[in-house]
């Protein structure tokens, strides 16, 4: 974790309103509302229109599989070092087929020998991205498989959650209570 306290407070849940509350949709209904949300909440508009941009991102229109569009969204936050979108991610990506021991090689990146070209060529272009916000034409190359519309996926899914990590990076969004932060990413920058 960035941050050891939240720049901004997260509201309570009493203090969202209504309307933004049923933007988190039946997914969230059984849990308490996400840190992430919490703190979101505090900007209205601009929650309401991330809602939308991030069910995209996380919904079957992104033609990116489950499974691989979990893998980005672990490496680029692994890559930004937010401890908050690990750790949320690590258990969505358990849920949609990710080994434990394929999320623990994630932090180890595209040059683990274990990963097969399709998942070393979606790690590279993460990888790529989050350092130089391109995709190398050896990468787009070893992209084969991938759809055109799956690329694009990809570079949307990579955009979204640089920006998600930044946010919780930079508000200090805290571990929800049910959360345990990731070894390699408890280095506080500031207090």
């Amino acid at each position: 974790m960035r941050l050891k306290a939240p720049r901004i407070l997260p509201l309570q849940e009493s203090q969202i309103a209504p309307e933004l509350l049923a933007l988190m949709g039946s997914r969230f209904k059984a849990i308490p509302v996400l840190n992430i949300f919490r703190t979101l909440a505090q900007a209205p508009k601009a929650f309401k229109r991330f809602m939308v941009w991030g069910g995209y991102i996380l919904s079957e229109a992104n033609s990116l599989n489950a499974r691989d569009r979990e893998m980005v969204i672990l490496r680029t936050g692994f890559n930004w070092k937010s401890g908050y979108e690990w750790a949320q991610h690590v258990r969505i990506g358990l849920d949609c087929g990710l080994t434990q021991v394929e999320i623990d090689r994630i932090k180890l990146g595209p040059h683990a020998a274990e990963w097969s070209d399709a998942d070393r060529a979606l790690l590279t272009a993460t990888d790529e991205l989050t350092q130089d916000a391109f995709i190398s034409d050896a990468t787009w190359t070893a992209l084969g498989t991938c759809s055109e519309k799956q690329k694009m996926d990809l570079v949307m899914t990579v955009a979204q959650y640089t920006q998600v990590s930044m946010m919780l990076n930079s508000f200090g969004v805290q571990l929800d209570s049910d959360l345990t932060l990731d070894p390699d990413l408890c280095k506080p920058h500031s207090a």
